[in-house]
């Protein structure tokens, strides 16, 4: 019997979802729903499933063992919540949730129900970026000292007005940052460490009618004493491929896209020849600079493998809720730091309050 998956919210990315789930050997898509039902109609007769009108009725479903929420960013804590109270387990498309609270409530909801829960981030689980790990963890780098990333995309202004939602606080959750540079975020703090403190701006200097930023940059300190930068921006034109950099006293390794520009260490070892090559620059493609759909779906069929064999062994995912949280609460400190114009350290307490008039849509 395949684990059944469920998708809830029939958009552009859960097409990606759709064809992952379709490679994973052992694994069916076995339903839909879309709080629209045109939506949920179309997506289930291109993926040959089942559209469900009723979210509870999908959630009934005894062949739904995952359900996949693909709605837009601020709307992930309610259909995540009943999923956890049907007893499925949930995999919930990046962000986790746009704030600390939400995010809480989908852990807590999972926790109370015994069941998985895991944050799509499909970028750990690009084989150079496993190996990068691989080399911190073997202490190659010798003290860490910088850890940078860069994510300098390009979006039309035609992108953020296709829907009412994109670009909003309520639904998007933030801008270049929450939406699109989250994933090197996420891969910054698993390679790095927790952070213990950001300095940031942020602004919208190329597009018009929305509330979120287009371009920020944050210096930050790491509990290992590291230090850091992350820029993000959806406002360079052509759109570049997104870079992460790792320094340390006996190492660097610089990584674009899934290419490895620069793989150094003091002492070399008989794997480093090898992954020189097997990672060289030749594989090309914009990896989403420009076009949110130029993306490939290889990233979430290896986590959904990885989240299949977390419930069949009974451990933890590797993404699972506390680790997608990490991410948004970077984010957020980013954005109370831009606010607030001081310091911001980490953990924080509470969720930052949005400006009293931040940048309406028209």
């Amino acid at each position: 019997m395949p684990v059944g998956f469920g998708l809830v919210g029939c958009g552009m990315i859960s097409n990606f979802h759709a064809k992952a789930i379709e490679k994973i050997r052992g694994a069916k898509l076995v339903a839909c729903f879309d709080m629209f039902p045109a939506s949920a109609d179309k997506f289930a007769k291109a993926n040959k499933c089942k559209a469900y009108h009723n979210l509870k009725d999908m959630l009934a479903d005894p062949d739904v063992q995952i359900v996949n929420i693909c709605t837009p960013s601020g709307a992930h804590m309610e259909p995540a919540v009943q999923a956890a109270n049907a007893g499925k387990h949930v995999m919930v498309e990046k962000p986790l949730e746009i704030t600390l609270k939400r995010c809480d409530k989908i852990i807590d909801a999972c926790k109370k129900n015994k069941v998985k829960l895991g944050t799509i981030m499909p970028s750990r689980f690009s084989a150079v970026n496993i190996a990068l790990k691989e080399a911190i963890q073997e202490k190659r780098f010798g003290k860490l000292t910088l850890g940078d990333t860069y994510v300098k995309w390009w979006r039309t202004q035609e992108y953020y007005d296709s829907g009412g939602w994109r670009g909003t606080w309520a639904l998007d959750g933030g801008g270049a940052l929450m939406n699109q540079a989250i994933h090197n975020v996420d891969l910054l703090y698993w390679f790095m460490g927790d952070v213990k403190e950001v300095s940031a701006i942020t602004d919208t200097l190329a597009h018009k009618r929305i509330e979120v930023e287009d371009t920020g940059v944050a210096a930050v300190r790491f509990k290992n004493g590291a230090l850091g930068t992350i820029e993000a921006t959806t406002s360079a034109h052509p759109g570049l491929l997104k870079k992460t950099e790792i320094h340390g006293t006996t190492g660097t390794v610089i990584v674009e896209q899934d290419d490895l520009l620069m793989w150094e260490f003091v002492k070399s070892n008989r794997k480093d020849a090898s992954i020189k090559k097997k990672f060289a620059k030749t594989k090309g493609g914009t990896g989403g600079a420009s076009d949110p759909s130029a993306i490939s779906f290889k990233g979430h069929q290896d986590q959904m493998t990885d989240f299949i064999k977390a419930i069949e062994k009974k451990k933890k995912p590797l993404v699972d809720g506390l680790e997608g949280r990490k991410s948004v609460e970077i984010i957020l400190a980013i954005y109370k730091s831009s606010w607030t114009g001081k310091r911001v350290t980490l953990p924080m307490k509470s969720d930052p309050k949005i400006p009293n008039k931040p940048k309406k849509k028209k």
